[in-house]
Parts: structure tokens; sequence; C-alpha cells
């Protein structure tokens, strides 16, 4: 059966279900996974107040002048830290679009407890691991990012063994490929239009993700994010509170021979007659795996009927060719 809306799905059996339980839950996710590659999640355990705060400090953060944010400004096309500005980046060109640039500003930050080990600062780690870049203004917004990337994590790793088990796997099969993550924290802004959007210019061009997983915390505005079904209709995405939206990434659809779909979304613009109510925030965790993860077709998901598609890979190299595939001509700072 072919989903006709994004699902909401509660995730607690996870944690606190019967064996039984769990697998009626891994077989849902799997069923949702194959379809669409979206989902709703409640009852996730992430606490309110951590979500609010950095909902909070963002705002201010956004508010503050152009050269004050220009401070931090990202240092280069392959380095995902510190302030993106308006109109910087072009989603659709991963996929090997064109539009003008997306209508939005970003914060941005990697992993904040880095090791000293090797592993850390090898050639082959490039700027995975480069430091975070933090702003000045406002008080609070480095603790409630570095707190909420911490929960994220966590929180994406207990997804990826849900996955397995959907995947017929060993529950723990992909810890160690995700526990040294190159994974982002993103916080979008998209502010009201004052002008109108050039043609084909949207909020966020259609994309899919790169890495592993997404989960993504919305707010209930005009102008808000659609995935594309099997069809070519674009649904819009449920806003529900208290939850979170999680989808998976053009790497885990690797992983599995595209058993599992990396489905094409986007932000639209708002109607104009709403268009002044309209400033939107995404609060978005982007787990992406070790840099040197092997992203192979899995044992589960190839048999004499369905050989491997893909050639082997590594994360890191992914990513970094994504990054430069959809960064506008700015002026970066070295």
């Amino acid at each position: 059966m072919v989903l006709a809306a994004v699902p909401v799905i509660d995730i607690s059996p996870y944690r606190d279900g019967n064996a039984a339980a769990k697998r009626a839950l891994a077989a849902e996710i799997d069923r949702t996974c194959r379809e669409i590659g979206f989902m709703v999640i409640s009852r996730h355990g992430v606490d309110p107040g951590l979500i609010d705060a950095v909902e909070a400090t963002s705002r201010v953060f956004f508010d503050l002048p152009l050269e004050e944010k220009m401070r931090i400004v990202r240092p280069a096309p392959d380095v995902t830290r510190g302030y993106q500005p308006f109109k910087a980046e072009v989603l659709v060109r991963s996929r090997g679009g064109s539009a003008a640039g997306d209508l939005n500003e970003s914060l941005m930050i990697g992993p904040v407890d880095v090791g000293s080990s090797d592993y850390y600062t090898a050639a082959a780690a490039g700027r995975h691991f480069a430091p975070n870049l933090w702003p000045q203004r406002p008080d609070g917004l480095r603790e409630a990012y570095e707190r909420y990337y911490r929960v994220m994590d966590r929180l994406a790793i207990d997804l990826m063994r849900l996955f397995a088990l959907a995947l017929d796997l060993p529950e723990t099969y992909f810890d160690t490929s995700v526990d040294r993550s190159i994974s982002r924290l993103r916080v979008r802004n998209y502010p009201a239009p004052d002008v109108e959007p050039e043609p084909g210019q949207l909020r966020a061009s259609a994309h899919s993700d790169y890495g592993s997983l997404t989960i993504l915390k919305t707010e209930d505005r005009p102008g808000g994010l659609q995935v594309q079904d099997k069809d070519g209709r674009w649904l819009d995405v449920p806003h529900l509170p208290g939850t979170f939206v999680v989808n998976i990434g053009d790497m885990l659809a690797r992983w599995t021979n595209d058993r599992w779909v990396s489905t094409l979304h986007r932000v639209v613009n708002p109607p104009p007659e709403r268009a002044a109510e309209s400033r939107r925030q995404s609060v978005v965790f982007f787990q992406n795996p070790n840099y040197d993860a092997l992203v192979t077709c899995l044992p589960s998901c190839t048999d004499a009927g369905h050989p491997p598609k893909y050639p082997p890979t590594t994360a890191g190299g992914h990513l970094r060719e994504k990054f430069l595939a959809t960064q506008e001509a700015i002026a970066y700072v070295d």
C-alpha cells in the first residue's frame, strides 16, 4: 500500500515496550521507509525546555545586525560551521538542478565533544571536525546548542538501532559507524518575505538529505515543509506539538540498496496574503556517519534478484561533494 500522508509514529515501544511491541514498531518503520522515507515521531523523550532554549536564543541571534552575524560567517564551502547568509545556498543543485538562492539563513555547528586521538586530526578527517564558531551574543546560545547536539546525537543512535531492527539486522549493527559521527546541528531562519521571489525560488529548494537520517523540529507557520510521494505529488508534512519530523538520507538509502527511499522535500513560500505572519524557524539535526564509515550494500538488502546497485563509498567523501555542490559564490573568509 502506498502511503497517502506522512505517518505519525509513537517510538516509545522501542524504549519500554515488550519484544512483540518492538517488532511491530520495526515493521511500521520499514513500511514507512520503503514508501515515503518520512515520519513524524512522538513520545521521543526530549525535554521541551531544551527545545525552547534553542529556539529562543536562535531568534535573538538571527535578529542581530548582519554585520555582527557575519563575524562568524561560514569559513569555506566545505566547512559547515558558523553563519550562512540569506540566499547563500541552493539545495536543488545537489540534484543537478538550478535556481536562485534559497530564501533562508542559518547557523551551524558540528561535533561538540571532539577527542584528541589521531582519528580526529588524520588527513582523512579533512575538515569534518573543524572548530565551531560561536557568536558573542546572545548569552546562553552556546550552552543550549551544545546540550541539544548531545541529546540529538543520542536520539539518532537510538533511531539507527531501531532502523537496524527494521532491516532485519542486529540491533547494534550501525553502532561502530556512528559512534564518532560528523553530524551537524543547523538552525534555519526563514524571514517573512518583503519582495516577490524570483521564478522557481523557494525558501528551501527541492533536495534530499545527504547523510543517514535527519531529526527536524518545525514551526506551524505559513510556507512549510512538503515531501514528494512516489506519484510526484507534494504532500504537506503535519506539524504536531511535541513531535519531530524524521527522514532518511541518501546514505541510508544507498546502504539499503534503495529498499528505503531518500525522498525529495522542499520548503515552500507562504501565500502572499499571509506573508507578514510567515517567519519560520527550523531546528535540524543531520546525523552523518563517521567519516570513514564504509557505505556498502547491507546483507539483508541483497539477494540473487537484487544485486548491489552502488559501489562502496565512505561517508566523509560523499558529504564533502554534496556540500561543495550547493554553495553560492559568496565571500568566504580564510
